[in-house]
């Protein structure tokens, strides 16, 4: 039985979805954070030295790093669905939206976050990390098109990673701008599997309205 270590309001939360598309069966390890520092809590450490989540087990095997836990999950429990075929260039697509979800698309968002706690002396940073987070998101609703998922329109592994940049700008970023971001965020969250993964992994703050 998979063990996923599941910390509230992150990016394990992607992978509770996944799971759930998968119908593969799993145990979760909960984990709260700081009411105080919004940090996890120490426990995590003794699961991963980074103190991160998700982390997930399998038997003898631990896998962090929500792109590899992705990829492990599809490639073991998928039967071959939710990747395109391997060798095929939507394959390459799949794989390069697996990396971009947290190589490129996050880390803009993450600069906003941390430089926001220092008020105004985050001002001469502030113009460049708005630039990036428009510029990534641009990318991606160009991409997405009027298409309902990312790669050969059909729900894939990509889907999963990039929910959470898309659930992060409709909750926190400019959205306004790109409104077939949030269609896709909400399409995302109104899948059954979405919908059990929140039910059994607890309430989560980047749920959208209905």
């Amino acid at each position: 039985m998979i063990t996923v270590h599941h910390l509230n309001n992150s990016r394990s939360q992607r992978i509770l979805w996944l799971l759930e598309e998968l119908g593969t069966g799993y145990d979760i390890k909960f984990y709260t954070r700081d009411t105080t520092t919004n940090l996890a809590p120490p426990e995590l450490k003794a699961v991963h030295p980074l103190g991160k989540s998700p982390v997930i087990e399998d038997g003898d095997l631990k896998v962090a790093e929500s792109g590899a836990v992705t990829d492990y999950l599809i490639r073991t429990y998928g039967n071959g669905a939710l990747a395109p075929a391997p060798g095929t260039p939507l394959h390459e697509a799949y794989l390069e939206w697996l990396h971009f979800a947290e190589g490129s698309a996050m880390l803009p968002f993450m600069l906003a976050l941390y430089t926001g706690r220092l008020g105004n002396a985050a001002a001469p940073l502030k113009p460049r990390i708005d630039e990036q987070v428009g510029s990534h998101l641009a990318f991606f609703d160009a991409e997405l098109g009027d298409n309902e998922w990312l790669v050969g329109n059909a729900l894939s592994g990509a889907d999963i990673m990039m929910s959470f940049v898309a659930e992060i700008a409709a909750t926190r970023g400019p959205i306004a701008d790109f409104p077939r971001i949030l269609d896709y965020a909400k399409r995302i969250q109104a899948r059954p599997a979405w919908r059990a993964a929140l039910e059994r992994g607890g309430p989560y703050a980047l749920t959208l309205p209905a």
